[in-house]
This record gives structure tokens, C-alpha cells and sequence, in this order.
């Protein structure tokens, strides 16, 4: 049921929404991957801020953003007007931190003088938050509820989330005391107490309240951003994208402690900030999984958390390989022998520093469930063969369902 929001009327029509529906109305334009789909109204667009303009003009137009009076006062404006709206709403998402901007330079100015062509924006940590948490709100919508909390193992500690088991006290439990054992012990000892009703404890009487152990975990997200991801009449990049925010919000809100990093691979591999992911588009045609899960293993080496995953997002077979001396070998037929033997020892080195590798494939040819498979029960991952509307679905519940559950 859409909500229904009140907001103290100016007569600007620039503060008469709020900026998250203008974010929810954008967010096909800022989570653009390069696919040009034709039915799409931000097709042809960049990061610059004359395409920004256009997107939120549009945006505006659709009567997604404006309620009625205010749309039917939109309508109204002439092509100054418009403008000028358009410069108000750029500023307030400046000021409000959704979006980083650069100033727009008048024709003259600077050392070219060729006006603001080239002014760019980028989308803030605060405008990633909400991406990710739309993204998670809409792909945990039809699955109903969800107890979520954090990565349960098979330990038990002295904490204060109580499991209904108790212990005797040692030195550096937490003294979340368990009252009707500690008296029990005081009765088992002494008898009934006397008239003065004072009990006589003693350090041996004191026993707390069991709670499970609670780990942190390491996540890699392992995200294909090879040319593959939007051919054959289909973007599966931007849903990856949305699923990777969202995933990124979970763990942030949920499971505090724990940390998650973006690695890209496509002919070769790089770790990128989370901040960047909107912006990012499908690259070069090769995939080099092997550099992928290398990187990986760098990042959470150094993390120094208990539990370490590799969550690997990709629609194709490994034809891409870093030689020794830093050349790319690349072979885009087939299952290449070498390629693939390169690709399962570093899945075996994954295994050997207990990293578990699940894997998301949005793409079933027979050959490669077979490697996919192969490469799952080598590090006792689990592989999913999905399509990118179901990507999401499969992802998070399987991120939440291992970590409410006890981890042998």
C-alpha cells in the first residue's frame, strides 16, 4: 500500500516530495550497466549532470514523484520554469548528501571555457544506503517475514541473548546471572533459610545464563562484469547490481561486526569500493574467474574474521586466465583445459584457508553445471542455477538461512 506523506507546502514544488521517491523513480537511471534496452527511458545516458537533469525531467513527467495538485502545477510550467525546478531539486539532493555533483561552469570558464558538458555527479554512501535498502525491500517483499540475526555457530558463551541452559561462573563471563540456579545452589547447600532472611553466597554458588556464540564473517561478493552480462537480448548486470547493494545493506543493518567487498572480474580482476557500484558497466568479453577468486582470497585473508565466503554472481565458464608474467591468456571456446585446471586449484587453495564459495549462475549450459558443480562440492559451497528475476530471492534467503542455523 503506498504511504501516503504529509510535507509542509511552500509553494515550491521542489520540496513538495520527498527525495526518496525521486531515488526510486532514478534508480534504473543510476544503476545503469550499459545495456540499451529500448523500452527504457534513460537509454543512452552517462554519468554526466545534463544527463542527470534529463533523468529527474523525466522522472517528473511520469507522475511517479509529484501527487496530483503537484503534478497538475508541474504540467503548468513553461521550459524556464523547468529549469529552474530541475536546479532546485540537483541542490537539494547536493545538500541532503544523496549525490556528489560538480559545480556547472559557465561558457568561458576554466581552461577550455566549453561551458559544463563535462561536469559529472556520483552517487553518495547515503544514496547507496537507500539504493541497497529499496533493493532489499523489494526482494524480501514476497517472501514474507524474515527473523534475521547474526551468524549463530555450534559454541555456547556466557552472553545475554540466553539459549535456557546456565553455568557456573568463571572469571571473564559476563554476569548476566542466572537467579534460580544461584539460589538453588545457595538452598542445596545451606537448607531453608532463617528468619533474618539473609543468604550466605559464595563465589561457587554464582551461575549465568548460556547463550550461543556468535561469530563475525567475512563476505566477498565476486560479481561478472564481463560483456556477457547484457547479450543475448537480456541485462542480468543491473539485477546483480541490485542484489549486491542489497546484500551490502543486510549485513550493515543486520549483522554488525561483520564486513562485505566488491571484487569485479572480467579479463582480469580489481577490488572496488561499494560506493562505486552504481555506476559500474559491463566491460571486456573475457572472464577470468581465477584473478577473481584470487583477489578475493587477499581481501579475506587480511579481514580477520572467523568465517570467510566468496559470493559469486556470473553467467559464464572461465575463458580467461593471468599468466605468471602478468600476460592475459584468453580462449573464448569452449572449456579450456588449462584455463579450467588453474581456475579448480585456486578453488582448492580457497578450500585449504576455509573460505566457502557459493555460487549464483545465471546461465544452465551442460558443461558448465558440471564445472560449477565441481567447483561447489570442492569447498562446500552450494551452486544455484537461477535468472536474474529470481537472483535475489535465492541469494539473500540462502545468506540468512546459513546464519540462523548452527554452523558444524
Amino acid at each position: 500500500m503506498k504511504l501516503t506523506r504529509y510535507t509542509k507546502f511552500t509553494g515550491d514544488l521542489s520540496t513538495s516530495f520527498g527525495l526518496d521517491d525521486l531515488m526510486q523513480a532514478l534508480s534504473d537511471f543510476l544503476l545503469d550497466s550499459g545495456y540499451q534496452d529500448p523500452f527504457s527511458p534513460f537509454q543512452n545516458m552517462d554519468d554526466s549532470m545534463e544527463s542527470l537533469r534529463e533523468a529527474i525531467r523525466q522522472a517528473l513527467e511520469s507522475g511517479d514523484v509529484l501527487d496530483e495538485d503537484a503534478q497538475e502545477q508541474f504540467d503548468s510550467l513553461d521550459e524556464p520554469q523547468v529549469e529552474e525546478l530541475i536546479d532546485k531539486i540537483v541542490q537539494r539532493m547536493k545538500d541532503e548528501n544523496f549525490l556528489n555533483a560538480e559545480e556547472p561552469q559557465e561558457p568561458g570558464q576554466g581552461e577550455q571555457g566549453e561551458g559544463n558538458g563535462d561536469a559529472r555527479f556520483e552517487v553518495t554512501d547515503k544514496g547507496m544506503d537507500f539504493l541497497g535498502y529499496k533493493a532489499l525491500r523489494d526482494l524480501l517483499g514476497p517472501l514474507g517475514k524474515s527473523s534475521l540475526g547474526r551468524h549463530d555457530t555450534r559454541y555456547e558463551a556466557a552472553g545475554v541473548e540466553t539459549n535456557g541452559s546456565s553455568k557456573q561462573y568463571e572469571f571473564g563471563d559476563s554476569l548476566n546471572l542466572d537467579i534460580t540456579a544461584t539460589l538453588n545452589s545457595v538452598f542445596a547447600r545451606e537448607g531453608a533459610p532463617d528468619g533474618s532472611g539473609v543468604l550466605n553466597l559464595e563465589y561457587s554458588d554464582l551461575h549465568v545464563q548460556q547463550a550461543d556464540y556468535q561469530s563475525s564473517c567475512a563476505t566477498v561478493v565476486l560479481l561478472d562484469c564481463s560483456h556477457s552480462m547484457i547479450l543475448y537480448g537480456e541485462d542480468r548486470f543491473t539485477p546483480a547490481k541490485r542484489v549486491a547493494m542489497a546484500l551490502a545493506h543486510l549485513i550493515r543493518t543486520q549483522f554488525p561486526g561483520d564486513t562485505i567487498d566488491l571484487v569485479l572480474f572480467h579479463d582480469s580482476a580489481e577490488h572496488i569500493h561499494l560506493s562505486q557500484l552504481p555506476r559500474v558497466k559491463v566491460g571486456p568479453h573475457y572472464t577470468n574467474t581465477r584473478e577473481g577468486l584470487r583477489v578475493a582470497q587477499r581481501i579475506l585473508k587480511s579481514s580477520g574474521k572467523d568465517m570467510k565466503q566468496i559470493v559469486m554472481i556470473t553467467d559464464g565458464k572461465p575463458s580467461a586466465l593471468t599468466l605468471e608474467d602478468g600476460r592475459i591468456y584468453k580462449n573464448a571456446f569452449g572449456l579450456d583445459p588449462l584455463v579450467i585446471s588453474e581456475t579448480l586449484e585456486e578453488v582448492s587453495r580457497c578450500k585449504r584457508a576455509n573460505i566457502m564459495i557459493n555460487t549464483f549462475m545465471l546461465a544452465q549450459d551442460f558443461q558448465l553445471v558440471q564445472f560449477v558443480q565441481k567447483m561447489s562440492a570442492m569447498c562446500r559451497g552450494k551452486a544455484y542455477f537461477t535468472t536474474p528475476q529470481t537472483l535475489g530471492n535465492y541469494l539473500l534467503m540462502d545468506f540468512m538461512s546459513r546464519r540462523m542455523k548452527t554452523i558444524n
